[in-house]
């Protein structure tokens, strides 16, 4: 015997459908944005952390605590 579904049934069904799509979108952009933020932070810490190494190199102390007090603050923004 055959299933007949009656188009309100169908549009309900498709209607599920595109929400759960919907959520899927809005979970992956979710994803992509906290993605996206952590590889710009490790970007930011792996520049700062050169650039703490140049200082130090330098004998430039100065430098050396502006680019530490900006990784800390990166780092605490994490916490």
């Amino acid at each position: 015997m055959e299933n007949y579904y009656s188009y309100a049934d169908f549009m309900k069904a498709m209607a599920q459908t595109k929400k759960i799509t919907e959520a899927e979108k809005l979970l992956n952009d979710i994803y992509l944005d906290l993605f996206l933020k952590h590889v710009h932070r490790s970007q930011q810490e792996e520049q700062l952390m050169t650039l703490i190494d140049q200082a130090l190199d330098n004998n430039d102390r100065e430098a050396f605590a502006t680019y530490s007090a900006q990784l800390q603050a990166l780092k605490c923004e994490d916490e």
